[in-house]
């Protein structure tokens, strides 16, 4: 073994550590020993001479030199990868592992489905598949691709926008009582069920000839899960600002009604974050096209 594939070989083992939290589990995913991982991230940090990891009697912790490491390990074992393939046979089955973070409500509902065709697609790459709103920390969990609806707090990755989502203002039957508003000024006569990540103490709505206006909702219930904020819409707790795209059969049944119809919130963008390489392995690549045609393919969201 060359000293050059030894040094990857100390980065690969360092980089499952911090993603698993744990040596052990670590040793078990590369199907060698505690010891044996152990020892490599000793000689790792001895090469170095830097300590990449707190240990405590029951947790592994990244130094602030550990997550700079990581991230640039990270980039090298994906440029590794990438210039293997280069070289490889392009006829080949594609193998490897992807790990994907996406939004809870649009992952669940829709990009699961795209993503499951890909990987029966491709069934040599293994997928972990995740669910997450809250902004990550996107080298140390060894993601490859983060799928996020709204902009990505990371500065050192690059970001591919993938859509946006088209936002109305829905409310049940039950809600209006025969007396939907007319005019964004009439909704402070009515409750608002508020997903705290996108609207707040004010919710701008726009039309498409440019007007604007800025609502002070009453809001008896504020939540962070776009779950949670339809129900309420449903069973008539208050209106809500939901995409098209989640309640489009409610929308058809007459369960919610699109009550300003010639008003929008403001359009979310969906992003595809990654790190920056000069090569990218084929596998992310393909998954990163497979994701913008699933995204551009669902109603209420345009190119």
């Amino acid at each position: 073994m060359s000293k050059t594939l030894d040094r990857l070989t100390l980065l690969a083992n360092f980089a499952r550590i911090a993603e698993r939290g744990s040596i052990s589990a670590a040793a078990r995913d590369q199907n060698i020993s505690q010891a044996s991982s152990s020892r490599q991230l000793a000689e790792l940090e001895a090469r170095l001479a830097v300590s990449l990891i707190h240990r405590t009697t029951h947790t592994l912790a990244l130094t602030e030199a550990g997550h700079e490491c990581l991230a640039e390990a990270r980039r090298l074992l994906s440029s590794w990868e990438a210039l293997a393939e280069r070289f490889g046979d392009e006829d080949a089955k594609m193998t490897g592992r992807l790990k994907i973070v996406a939004p809870v409500a649009l992952g669940q509902l829709h990009l699961v489905r795209a993503a499951l065709h890909y990987q029966k697609a491709h069934p040599g790459v293994s997928l972990t598949w995740l669910l997450e709103d809250e902004p990550i920390r996107f080298s140390e969990i060894g993601c490859d691709l983060w799928v996020r609806i709204g902009p990505v707090p990371d500065e050192t990755l690059v970001v591919q926008p993938l859509g946006h989502v088209e936002r109305m203002i829905v409310a049940s039957p039950a809600l209006l009582k025969g007396a939907a508003p007319e005019h964004p000024s009439q909704l402070a006569g009515f409750p608002c069920a508020a997903l705290t990540p996108f609207e707040g103490s004010a919710i701008r709505l726009n039309t498409s000839a440019g007007e604007t206006h800025h609502v002070t909702p009453n809001t008896p219930i504020a939540t962070n899960n776009i779950f949670s904020a339809y129900e309420a819409a449903k069973m008539g707790t208050g209106f809500a600002v939901m995409p098209r795209w989640f309640v489009q059969s409610d929308l058809q049944s007459g369960a919610l009604i699109d009550i300003l119809p010639e008003w929008r919130a403001a359009a979310l963008p969906i992003n595809a974050a990654f790190l920056p390489a000069q090569r990218q392995t084929r596998r992310l690549r393909l998954f990163r096209e497979h994701m913008q045609t699933a995204v551009t393919a669902i109603e209420g969201i345009t190119a």
